[in-house]
Parts: structure tokens; sequence; C-alpha cells
């Protein structure tokens, strides 16, 4: 590469450094205090916090490359216009098309770690993620050991506690059992303890009330106990893990799906190819947005006021591909044979810039053909 090459690519991989860990910083702390929220209210250590925010990092990555990608372009290359620079080096007679090679670079090494997230990185964190929130969602003793709260571990299930004592003795004791369409029944008690056991936690409680309300004929049973035992092993079985996302398999089984793989995730072949072909295209995307903003800024020539509305074009560009993206892939998840709308945002991105670059570099051309139009 010649040294404005050099210099060229440069400016972009520092650029693109410095906007990637800004929007990642903001997706992720964003993301970090709804986790924050979840996971302290349902008496979870800090650990597991910092764990989960750990996974959701890659997928975080993954959506802000593209943006990253797009903002470094569009900067550097609106700072060398606006520093004469890019004059100087059309002047001593670089074509657009030359120009284009290291955005070509830069985009193809962008792109690159963006197939390092969607092929390895992003499936591998989606299914620890979903996994150890599994796990939590599961550990039903350390969820119900939060005073002054009422508490929902499990839909259907409502649980209070007053106070905890030092010795572990749990005060002032509600639970609410609502899961049945046929009753629901109220416990309340003076006083209990979470007991482990071999077959999993058990609720021990003492001195207290089974109210129980018949939902059909509208009668109210209440029966007094001296000590009972509600099982809370078997809340942890509903708590569990659910159906399985598509999205954690890897790319292999997202082409060929198996019974098991379908069952899992309750989907259908049509969904599997989606993702699949999608994880093929995806990683065009840093290339594709940034050949479109280096494009639309070429257009229009030099000037000192900026060129503020070539960049406003290339957003409006990048808008349009998002929505034909978005509906190509309605089409695509629901018929296996229409895989190949997956790829038509990023035919029509480098189209799009081929046809602006090649626009750019004949503005002489196109200045007669409006003196022509304007002439009587």
């Amino acid at each position: 590469m010649t040294r404005f090459d050099r210099y060229y690519l440069y400016q972009l991989i520092v650029l693109f450094g410095f906007f990637s860990l800004v929007l990642v910083s903001v997706y992720w702390v964003n993301r970090a205090v709804i986790l924050f929220d979840e996971i302290l209210s349902d008496g979870q250590s800090a650990g597991a916090f910092f764990t989960l925010t750990l996974f959701t990092l890659p997928n975080v990555v993954r959506m802000v490359l593209p943006i990253s990608a797009f903002a470094a372009t569009v900067y550097v290359t609106n700072r060398i216009t606006t520093e004469s620079e890019l004059v100087i080096a059309q002047a001593v007679g670089i074509s657009f098309w030359r120009l284009a090679r290291p955005v070509v670079a830069f985009g193809l090494i962008a792109s690159l770690l963006m197939a390092l997230l969607v092929h390895v990185l992003v499936p591998v964190s989606r299914t620890e993620l979903a996994d150890r929130t599994a796990e939590i969602e599961a550990d039903i003793a350390a969820r119900l050991l939060t005073e002054g709260r009422f508490l929902h571990p499990v839909t259907g299930i409502t649980f209070y506690i007053r106070s905890i004592d030092r010795d572990g003795e749990l005060r002032d004791v509600y639970l609410s059992d609502a899961r049945s369409e046929r009753s629901r029944t109220d416990y309340l008690a003076a006083r209990a303890y979470l007991v482990q056991e071999a077959t999993g936690p058990k609720l021990v409680m003492v001195d207290g009330t089974a109210q129980t309300y018949g939902r059909e004929d509208g009668r109210l049973a209440i029966t007094s106990f001296g000590s009972l035992t509600y099982d809370v092993g078997a809340l942890m079985e509903a708590a569990g893990r659910g159906r399985r996302d598509v999205r954690e398999y890897d790319t292999a089984t997202l082409f060929n799906p198996d019974e098991s793989a379908l069952a899992e995730t309750r989907s259908d072949r049509a969904r599997f190819l989606y993702e699949g072909h999608l994880r093929i295209a995806q990683p065009f995307n840093p290339l594709i947005v940034s050949l479109m903003g280096f494009a639309a800024l070429m257009l229009g020539g030099f000037s000192r006021f900026g060129i503020w509305p070539q960049i406003a074009l290339a957003v409006v560009l990048i808008i349009l591909l998002q929505a034909i993206e978005n509906g190509a892939a309605e089409m695509a998840r629901r018929d296996t044979a229409l895989w190949p709308l997956v790829y038509l945002p990023s035919v029509l991105g480098l189209l799009t810039t081929t046809a602006m670059l090649w626009i750019a570099g004949r503005p002489a051309a196109f200045r007669r053909i409006r003196r022509a139009e304007a002439a009587p």
C-alpha cells in the first residue's frame, strides 16, 4: 500500500476502535443496569451479575460493529476532505475507485471481526447466557430469602417474608399458590425454615393456616397446622430453561438441523435456514456500510461548509437497506425457498455504492446535462 493508503487506513482503524468502545460502553451499561436490578433483587451475588453481563458482550459488539465502521469512515473521510488532503490526492490523478482501496481494506478487517463474532462467539455466549439464566431462575432458595418484598419466583407463586433471624428462621411467611385453574391456596405461618434435602429444598412452615379458595364453587376452606412441608424443588423444575433459541446453534447445524434441534426450539427448517444464511450475509455489513459512507461523501465535490447533505444521504440509504432487510427476513423465515432474499440488502448496497462512485467520477458529464436541461 502507498503511504496515503496506510495513513487513511490507520485513521480509519483508530476511529473505528474509538467509536466501538464508546458504543459498546453505552449499550453494555444500559444492559448491565437492567440485569443488575433483576439479579440482585432475586438475591443473587455480584459474581452472577458480572458473569451474565460478560456473556452479553459479544452480541453487543456484533450490533455496534457496522455502526462503528460507518461512523469511522464518514468521520475520517469528512476530515481529510475539509482539510484538503483528499482534494490533493485527487489533484495528482488518483481516482475515486483508487481512493476506495483503503476503505475496502478497512471494511474487510471489520468484516473478519464480524465473522468471528457471528459464527463463534455470539452462539457460544448465547448458550452460556441462557444456561446461566436458567440456573439462576431455578435457584429458588436464593430467590426466596429476601426480606420485606413480595416475590414471584414462578408464574402463579407469590412469596413474602417479613424478616429473617440470624439462625435462619423465617418470620411471618406468606405463600400463595395460584397455579391451579380450579383453586388457590394461601399459606400463612408465624415461622418457617428452608431445609435442604436429597430430593431438593423444602419449606417447613410452623404454626399457620392454609386457606384454599375454590374458583368453581366459591367456597373457602381453612386448615390450621402445627407444621407443614412445601416442596420448593417442584418450583425449581417449573422455573427451569424453556425451549432453546435457534441462534444458539452452530452454523453447520443451522443449514442441516436434525429432529432433536427442531424439537428443542419448536421451530421449522425455514427459520434454521434463514439464520444460517444470515450468518453468511452479516459479516459483509461493515464492508458495505463503510463503502456506502465513503461513496456518498464523494458526491458533490469539495465545500468549506462541509458535506452534511452527503452524510444525510448515506444515513437514509442505510435506513432503507435495513427496512428491506427486515421485510426480506419476514418472508425468508416462512419459506425455505426464499433464502436468497437474505442476501438482497447486501447486493443492493454494493450496487448503490458502485453507482455513487460512478456518478462521483463523472461530475462534468452531469453538469453538462443539467446545463442542457436548463437552457431554453
